[in-house]
């Protein structure tokens, strides 16, 4: 298995020399600075290439292995094959990543938001700090703040009476605190930050889109763009829904293994893979991660190794320590190493640690949220050295 770090570019707080010094040895990144739409050419993916690659006298080399992500824009999501143009864009994307030999890109399908959280910094009992998702702060942001429309079909009586509580009880600033982290832009999103007013929008943009609806509109994606990746030797890999459930009454279609295997029979090319991710799909309890990683094994790329830990009745979660959460990630990597020991050396699957705690120094730097150094790095040593336990050496 390949270890692998994304790297946000050439202004991210976290350096190439840095990344090396964490011991992964292959980049996960994208072309944040293009707007989602807007096709990639191949002079500026070689460009970026020759920035990750170009190894400076006495370093250790680095490999872009895998493109994470070109964003699929929004009207994909809402037209499925009927949004030709922009489905051509996303195919010129991926043609120039393939004439550059980067054999993996990973995407989601997630409408209007991305992963989401209520909190950047929620203080961990170790003094470090994780991204947390609390489901009361949720349901007051989208019954109070947000004041969707048909919210309340969503929420129990008893959820609402406790949103109510919960909202009278925040600051202004615990609200606009809120509000900024759900609609801000999200790491590795071009999307501009969106107004109240502006998310009610962009959410009625959906009304009528149901899961079976969003689903078709995927199929009909991979529909057109697997061909061009089988033909030209590039992997698809689909993230999983973050949280693993609906969010503002939107559809999500990629939260548990009948989720995957319906795009896998619906698309049987072998270019149409998974994004292993253990945090995402691991905060739905009946989601068995070994058990999903030995089903899917010949179509995982590329993996999140990361842990959450479910709150309560489960609904709220906040990112644990790689090896302290719900994920048995031993368990995980017994099921990932087997499936890896049967490929080629130039198919090995690529993994990253991910969500990192902010810790040590990083408390008093400027990091990208759930991103911070020292934390993925501590993540990604833990996973090596499962990793070495189960007689697999890292590469």
């Amino acid at each position: 298995m390949r270890q692998g770090w994304r790297w946000f570019g050439p202004e991210a707080p976290v350096t190439l020399d840095e990344v090396r010094q964490t011991g992964a040895t292959n980049i996960v990144s994208s072309l944040h600075q293009v707007p989602i739409g807007r096709a990639w050419t191949e002079k500026e993916v070689a460009e970026r290439k020759s920035m990750i690659e170009t190894t400076p006298a006495g370093r250790s080399p680095l490999v872009w292995s895998v493109v994470e992500s070109i964003p699929i824009p929004d009207a994909v999501k809402r037209k499925g094959g009927k949004a030709k143009a922009e489905i051509e864009a996303w195919i010129a994307s991926m043609e120039a990543v393939a004439a550059c030999d980067i054999p993996i890109i990973c995407y989601n399908f997630m409408p209007v938001v991305d992963w989401t959280r209520t909190e950047l910094d929620y203080i961990t009992p170790t003094g470090a700090t994780a991204m947390r998702f609390d489901h009361e702060r949720f349901a007051a942001f989208d019954l109070f703040v947000l004041q969707r429309q048909s919210a309340g079909n969503d929420y129990s009586e008893e959820d609402q009476r406790r949103a109510r509580e919960v909202f009278d009880e925040m600051s202004e600033e615990e609200v606009a605190e809120i509000t900024r982290i759900i609609t801000s832009a999200l790491p590795g999103s071009t999307t501009e930050p969106l107004t109240i007013p502006g998310f009610r929008e962009v959410l009625s943009a959906y009304a009528g889109i149901d899961a079976a609806k969003l689903r078709q509109h995927l199929i009909e994606f991979l529909q057109a763009v697997t061909p061009a990746a089988e033909a030209r030797g590039v992997k698809l890999t689909l993230h999983p829904d973050d949280p693993p459930r609906s969010l503002f009454g939107l559809p999500r279609i990629a939260s548990s293994a009948e989720d995957y295997a319906a795009l896998f029979d619906a698309v049987p090319s072998p270019a149409n893979g998974m994004c292993y991710c253990t945090g995402s799909l691991g905060v739905r309890a009946e989601n068995d991660m070994p058990e999903i990683a030995r089903r899917f094994a010949s179509r995982i790329y590329f993996a999140h190794l990361r842990a959450t830990k479910r709150e309560g009745d489960g609904r709220s979660f906040h990112e644990s320590a790689h090896l302290e959460g719900d994920v048995d990630m031993v368990a995980v990597l017994k099921e990932l190493v087997a499936e890896d020991n049967k490929r080629s050396a130039s198919d090995q699957i690529v993994f990253r640690s991910d969500h990192g705690h902010r810790m040590l120094d990083d408390l008093t730097k400027t990091v990208t949220p759930g991103y911070p150094a020292i934390g993925r790095m501590r993540g990604l040593a833990e996973l090596r050295g499962i990793l070495y336990a189960l007689g697999s050496i890292p590469s």
